[in-house]
């Protein structure tokens, strides 16, 4: 393994151009492999659906609609626990978001916001190398704090073609009525059109392969569904100083490495002589902690990268044009250097708060925008799940006030006919 270390200038923006270009979720090539998916789904529903779990999956599939009310959940005590703590911070964290009807007086006028859920909401729940049910609560809650009546789980099948208990618990304490077990571009096609088993979505939230992110993007982008921001490969940026903790820093960037081959992680720094060291650690846990090896390394020799720039200034400036999913900040002035951030999805602050603490515990959504999504989208939250309503009341003597003014800008417009008449007959 060989992280690739660069000494960089934000004045030279050629020597970095390359690494903001990282991998954008291209889907293009998905598109051509799921648009055809989608299009027989909707077309021939749970025949279509069948046929292709088991073409991709290996799964013959007969039932798979389960309501969680119905069934069991066998795991270990301190599993339930642990997800129980997690909920407990989650709901905490996100009924603080909760948005309510706002008024105000606008030249004599009654005018106000209030906010509505959306009807029905699916979370996936990816399935392969590794198991997501922190993902479910992350989802299902917010969606349940918002108000929204209808919420369900989708998520390939289990090895037997059944569900994984420990994903249908989360399912369960989150709040989600009906999960399943479809995966890839055929499960976000059943949400999207419905079938015969399957009951419409509205809303599509949570992270999954490049073929549900290209079903995901191209259903949204004609309307058909609700996503939370277009999804790519997990990422870490590090902006740290000669006090980080080079194994710490080292084990945060290898826990991103850990979703996938094409993970990414950075680390920007003063320090040359740290930059030193997290290398030395990298080569180093990977001994001590060979687990998922093969994997960790083609993220950290591939997309990785440690950059070694003149002051932290500049290592926050390159933040922002990065626009990271995951930022920690490691350095002795934390507090200073958060203010100056603008773009990140979710930042971590100070030396005991790795990524692992918002992936599971702390509160915070761990569903956010990747590949500089960050500079236009947020986190997911249960304003996600509202839509604004705006309301006026407007008063006779408002009107009268305001009509000249409607009626210049109607003409201005052409539409002084009616336009300027439905406001003219009240004045009379």
């Amino acid at each position: 393994m060989a992280i690739k270390i660069k000494k960089l200038s934000i004045k030279n923006e050629n020597e970095y151009s390359e690494i903001l270009k990282r991998a954008k979720g291209d889907i293009s090539d998905a598109l051509d492999i799921v648009i055809p998916i989608l299009k027989d789904v909707e077309q021939n529903g749970d025949a279509a659906i069948r046929r292709y779990t088991e073409k991709f999956d290996k799964i013959p599939v007969s039932n798979f609609k389960f309501h969680t009310k119905d069934l069991e959940a066998n795991i270990p005590e301190n599993w339930k626990v642990a997800l129980e703590k997690a909920k407990s911070n989650i709901r905490q964290f996100h009924a603080a978001q909760l948005k309510t009807k706002t008024e105000v007086m606008v030249n004599g006028n009654r005018l106000g916001i209030k906010y509505t859920p959306v009807e029905s909401v699916a979370v996936y729940a990816p399935g392969g190398k590794a198991l997501y049910p922190s993902s479910v609560l992350m989802g299902a809650i917010p969606a349940k704090i918002a108000g929204v009546k209808n919420i369900s789980l989708i998520t390939p099948p289990a090895s037997d073609g059944g569900l994984n208990p420990v994903l249908l618990y989360a399912a369960q304490i989150a709040g989600v009525d009906t999960i399943y077990t479809i995966g890839g571009a055929q499960g976000i096609a059943g949400l999207a059109y419905g079938t015969e088993t399957i009951t419409k979505s509205e809303f599509i939230v949570g992270p999954g392969n490049r073929y549900v992110t290209a079903a995901k993007s191209y259903l949204a982008g004609i309307g058909q569904i609700g996503i939370e921001s277009p999804a790519g490969p997990s990422e870490v940026l590090i902006i740290a100083d000669k006090t980080a903790n080079p194994k710490w820093v080292a084990c945060d960037m290898l826990s991103q490495a850990e979703h996938g081959e094409d993970s990414v992680a950075i680390l920007t720094t003063d320090s040359y002589e740290l930059a030193q060291e997290v290398d030395i650690e990298l080569k180093k846990a990977l001994t001590e902690r060979p687990k998922r090896r093969e994997m960790k390394e083609r993220a950290i020799d591939d997309n990785s990268y440690i950059l070694v720039f003149p002051n932290i200034d500049e290592c926050i400036d390159f933040s922002n044009l990065y626009a990271p999913e995951h930022l920690e900040i490691i350095t002795q002035n934390y507090e200073s250097d958060f203010e100056k951030i603008i773009h990140a999805g979710s930042v971590f602050l100070g030396p005991y708060s790795p990524v692992a603490m918002g992936d599971y515990i702390s509160g915070t959504n761990h569903v956010l925008p990747t590949a500089g999504g960050s500079r236009i989208y947020s986190s997911l939250g249960v304003d996600t799940f509202l839509k604004r309503v705006t309301y006026q009341e407007i008063r006779r003597e408002s009107l009268i006030e305001l009509y000249p003014f409607v009626k210049t800008l109607s003409e201005v417009e052409g539409l002084d006919e009616e336009h300027g008449t439905s406001v003219y007959l009240r004045t009379l």
